[in-house]
């Protein structure tokens, strides 16, 4: 794209993440991508809990990048952060979710996209024995993927990462397991850890360069992203309006220009099931 094309962006990230962005955005927009490797971004948040992260996924995203973006004296930076917990509508399942973001200060962009899966390794739990420590190191895919010992779930008091082998793991499971009775394991959400969780950036990244070449159509700014939605889908059956989406709103970030359009899947009506009129 040659809004990008030679531009410099920083990835920020100490975690190995650029391994999956860089390619992406130097192919697909030109960008020429560096990272600071003395820019420490575990300064706004550690999954392990050392930090704790108190503002908003987007917030620290725009932290994080502007902070690099200054370190290094940059005015386009990439940044992602992951949220791991419940499913917000199947609750017992584990979820992933990533957001991405990018800020251009030299043109005052911020382009932003996000995803949520359910392909993730996110565990932890407390355990007593050698057993249990081996299935669970199985359940995560451990040694591709990483574990995080700890004394206790919350307000712990040690913790260890980045055991690369099974005896260099269990070594320190039981000299934790003497010291404490057991043992509180969860799994390493750090990219560079995180196979699964890499995946999932490249994913992301991929869906952030979609909305990046989609330009406005009035000044060809990148990043022409819908800003609301419009119900009504009409039902199938008796063809009153129904609460789903009909089409969405989209709108420019530089010269606000609006355009509605119809949704990208292509429907035009929705099922009886979900009309209040047909199935009140």
């Amino acid at each position: 794209m040659k809004f990008f094309k030679g531009r410099t962006v920083l990835v920020a990230s100490m975690h190995g993440k650029e391994a999956v962005i860089a390619p992406l955005l130097e192919k697909e927009l030109g960008l020429k991508c560096i990272t600071n490797t003395e820019f420490n971004t575990d300064l706004f948040g550690t999954f392990s809990g050392e930090i704790e992260r108190t503002l908003s996924p987007l917030e620290t995203l725009r932290n994080k990048c502007l902070v690099g973006m200054e370190s290094l004296q940059c005015d386009l930076g990439i940044a992602t952060e992951g949220s791991f917990g419940p499913h917000p509508f199947l609750h017992i399942v584990p979820a992933h979710e990533e957001i991405i973001l990018l800020i251009d200060s030299k043109n005052k962009l911020e382009i932003i996209a996000k995803t949520m899966v359910t392909e993730t390794n996110f565990l932890g739990r407390e355990i007593f024995s050698e057993q249990d420590m081996i299935e669970f190191m199985d359940a995560v895919q451990f040694p591709s993927h990483g574990i995080i010992l700890k004394d206790k779930a919350s307000n712990f008091q040690v913790v260890y990462k980045d055991a690369e082998s099974s005896d260099e793991l269990l070594f320190h499971f039981h000299s934790y397991q003497q010291k404490f009775g057991s043992v509180h394991v969860e799994t390493d959400m750090r990219a560079m850890r995180n196979p699964t969780r890499m995946k999932i950036i490249e994913k992301v990244c991929q869906e952030l360069i979609y909305k990046i070449e989609n330009t406005c159509p009035s000044c060809q700014t990148p990043g022409f992203d819908v800003i609301d939605c419009i119900t009504g889908l009409p039902c199938s059956l008796c063809q009153m309006p129904t609460s789903s989406i009909l089409a969405n709103l989209f709108a420019c970030q530089k010269c606000q220009f609006v355009q509605q359009m119809k949704r990208k899947d292509g429907r035009e009506f929705e099922e009886p099931t979900y009309c209040s009129f047909c199935n009140p």
